[in-house]
């Protein structure tokens, strides 16, 4: 396993002492010689982080954007998009828990207002897995519910398609009507009174011809499902597997099933808990429906080894790398067409994410950027701003007559600058690549 190193419990700000981030570790940097993906990296910290959120941050470490939430749960953030347009998605349960109706997914344009809070119909629950928005105008979910299946209390596993602009529940799938409690691998507790999950629905894709493809980590299980009925299409791994399993291609407490271009199906592979596998890995499956057969085509892992008891992640990226997040332990890696390394990092102690990501974007804060001084300096921030390139400072001795003063540029998420005593008023303007005005700091005085 990983050691732990002594990584210091959060990021600090001057100019925003109100965020305090996961401090990022670099392991392996990115280099010229072996670039990754273009685009930011997300992830939604949580468990321990000193501050949960969702976070954008850079292939340095440096931060783009938190926003802190009074909630220990928050989970897949990403860019979707919605009414045409780039959006950030994802969950997050009020203060009080992931208790019935506390639980929401959320939609944000670029300046980061909301523009939707988004919850299953029904009675579901919105379930932290899965919020999938999709061409048609509508959003896949994961959902559970209380149910009773021969006098014993149990969570059920569902799928749930509504329409954003009506809410309109289009599709709502359990699976108590067609997975058998027989299925799972979680031992039923001692109790019937207490619930059992013995599905526990943890991803949804939308296949090439619009049927589903579903995970569940406690049967050991993908399936796929018809769209329009419901109906259980193929199972692919657990006890009932319609395809037989070649060598290697055995998974167990398994996340994020997804259909690959090449139309392999890949498949996190947590092997934990409790332990299956060594270590954790991506496994890329070709399933062959006239031979019946699921042969194992690639494996990815990570050196040294990881077993992340639960959660993470694997995203194919535009010019063929393969980004994974490592679910409980709190790493991710980024892998070249060749499975190269071309990025290794980890974030702060006690933090994890239950996905990661890499994305383009496009960030303009509603707000102003943010200002402080102190011992001859002042420093400078923009939470969120992705297109500032430089901070010209405006200076003079009276609060109505700030001019430029100089021009320096922007430097990871805060920038530090000396200043002169002899100008005791400071403004800072933020400027694009082409020397445009983004947006001006308030005016304040240096002490």
């Amino acid at each position: 396993m990983l050691g732990t190193s002594a990584l210091p419990p959060y990021q600090t700000y001057l100019s925003r002492p109100d965020l305090r981030p996961p401090i990022v570790r670099i392991l392996r940097p990115a280099s010229t010689a072996h670039r990754t993906a273009s685009g930011y990296l997300f992830i939604g910290a949580k468990r321990q982080a000193v501050q949960a959120g969702p976070m954008i941050f850079d292939n340095r470490g440096n931060l783009v954007w938190f926003r802190p939430l009074r909630t220990r749960g928050v989970t897949d953030l990403r860019v979707q998009r919605y009414r045409g347009r780039p959006v950030l998605t994802w969950w997050q349960a009020r203060p009080t828990g992931a208790t019935h109706g506390s639980a929401f997914y959320k939609i944000t344009d670029r300046s980061y207002r909301t523009l939707a809070a988004v919850r299953p119909g029904n009675g579901a629950v919105a379930d932290p897995h899965e919020f999938l928005l999709t061409a048609r105008g509508t959003a896949l979910m994961t959902t559970f519910r209380g149910a009773r299946v021969s006098g014993r209390r149990v969570i059920e596993g569902g799928v749930q398609e509504i329409d954003l602009r009506t809410h309109r529940v289009l599709f709502d799938w359990g699976s108590v009507d067609h997975v058998a409690l027989g299925e799972s691998y979680s031992k039923p507790p001692s109790s019937p009174s207490v619930l059992y999950d013995y599905f526990h629905i943890n991803s949804i894709d939308v296949d090439t011809d619009g049927n589903l493809i579903v995970s569940a980590r406690n049967t050991h299980a993908v399936y796929k499902i018809s769209r329009r009925t419901g109906r259980v299409m193929w199972r692919l791994g657990g006890k009932r597997s319609d395809y037989s399993l070649g060598p290697g291609v055995r998974f167990a407490w398994q996340h994020d099933a997804r259909r690959q271009p090449d139309r392999t199906i890949s498949v996190f592979d947590n092997g934990a808990a409790p332990r299956r596998h060594d270590q954790s890995r991506v496994i890329f499956l070709h399933l062959n429906r006239e031979t019946g057969k699921a042969r194992l085509v690639r494996t990815v892992r990570h050196g040294p080894p990881i077993l992340a008891i639960n959660q993470g992640n694997a995203q194919g990226l535009p010019n063929g790398d393969l980004l994974v997040g490592w679910g409980h332990t709190p790493y991710v890696t980024e892998y070249d067409k060749r499975g190269r390394v071309v990025l290794d990092l980890r974030f702060g102690r006690g933090a994890d994410s239950y996905r990661a990501y890499r994305f383009p974007w496009i960030g303009r804060p509603f707000t102003r950027p943010a200002v402080a001084t102190q011992r001859g300096r002042v420093f400078i921030s923009w939470n969120g701003a992705t297109e500032v390139a430089r901070w010209q400072i405006l200076a003079s001795r009276s609060a109505r007559d700030l001019r430029p003063f100089r021009t320096v540029p922007k430097r990871g998420f805060e920038t530090s600058v000396p200043i002169s005593p002899g100008l005791p008023w400071i403004a800072v303007r933020a400027l694009d690549r082409a020397g445009r005005a983004l947006g001006t700091t308030r005016t304040v005085r240096v002490r």
